[in-house]
């Protein structure tokens, strides 16, 4: 699609970041994808996508040291070097220290092609301090708008060692990221995970603006609606969603393969998003447009932070954005049983 194409996209919505107050897309440009996660991407591939997504109007870019061990991050501060700095959000996170080291002598698991950099777990104070002036160097950028404490979870340390993690990042990285936004240097702090009742536990102990959920809130999953995103309505806690889609099953259907929370969709899975979709075809609304709709129309939820390889699959996204959806679909779904009753669902 060409730039005039796109000029005459309507405009990107925007919402408050919860209780900071400043202004965010309501669409993010997740940055996993760039890092090379799970297929590689060329640089000009890469850059390109960038592109596309600042030509749509995308203003808020996520990435972290993870990604391809450096790489996610070098590609974004590459592709926003010479844009306009006070007209985008950048979102990065701690938790994880960089360590030059040659290609092959450590492991990548899902990135390809990695950047020549081992990653290593520190939670401590000093840790943290030290990542973010690091990744501004990466980045080539001044300053960080977002700084997340990245995956404190029994997802990514299991039930044995995430407590004492836990532990470590509350009494080391969350004081130092704290100081840097009391001083000013950062707009806003949080947590970056996959479960809902670490991002409880963290609010209960830390003054956090904001958390970055993934794969948690979804027409799959609203466990959240229970307690976390109730308190972060009274707490004024923005909320980025990821992982709208469950990794690819809400974006593609049920399709032979598909995928849900990064491993092979259950047949109760499999089962449940057939029942969606046949809804979704009588209204002739994609399955994902009621995926991204859906997450997007909770009051807590600031940000929509999606992940794409392509400039047609963001064509996709933001097209599902803006579609318009009856809202006797959401009727159908709550009488199936589909998604909870106490869901909030987009306006007619």
């Amino acid at each position: 699609m060409t730039s005039d194409l796109r000029a005459v996209e309507p405009a990107m919505p925007t919402r408050r970041f919860g209780r900071r107050g400043f202004a965010v897309t309501l669409v993010g440009f997740g940055g996993s994808p760039v890092g090379n996660l799970s297929h590689p991407m060329t640089e000009e591939q890469a850059q390109n996508l960038l592109f596309d997504a600042w030509e749509r109007g995308i203003r808020f870019f996520d990435t972290a040291p993870l990604y391809g061990h450096g790489l996610s991050e070098h590609r974004i501060g590459h592709a926003l070097l010479h844009r306009p700095r006070d007209e985008y959000v950048l979102v990065t996170k701690v938790g994880r220290r960089l360590r030059p080291a040659r290609p092959g002598t450590f492991p990548t698991g899902s990135w390809h092609e990695a950047a020549p950099f081992r990653v290593e777990f520190d939670y401590s104070y000093d840790g943290a301090m030290r990542q973010v002036e690091d990744s501004l160097h990466r980045m080539c950028n001044e300053r960080i708008d977002v700084i997340l404490i990245h995956d404190i979870d029994v997802w990514t340390h299991g039930p044995a060692a995430q407590p004492e993690r836990f532990r470590e990042a509350m009494s080391g990285a969350y004081p130092a990221i704290a100081r840097l936004r009391d001083e000013g240097v950062v707009r806003a702090i949080g947590i970056g995970v996959n479960e809902s009742a670490v991002c409880l536990a963290a609010l209960r102990e830390a003054d956090l603006d904001c958390i970055l959920l993934a794969g948690r809130y979804s027409l799959l999953e609203q466990e959240p609606l229970n307690e976390l995103l109730p308190l972060c309505e009274r707490l004024g806690v923005a909320v980025i969603v990821g992982g709208v889609y469950n990794s690819g099953i809400l974006a593609k259907g049920a399709v032979d393969e598909a995928r849900y929370n990064y491993a092979r969709a259950a047949p109760e899975v499999l089962d449940r998003v057939r029942r969606m979709q046949s809804i979704c075809e009588s209204y002739d609304t994609p399955l994902a447009a009621a995926a991204i709709q859906f997450v997007a129309a909770h009051p807590a939820v600031a940000n929509v932070c999606l992940g794409v390889r392509t400039v047609e699959q963001e064509a996709v996204n933001l097209a599902s954005l803006r579609r318009r959806i009856p809202a006797s679909l959401w009727g159908e779904l709550k009488a199936a049983r589909l998604i909870r009753r106490d869901a909030p669902v987009p306006a007619a």
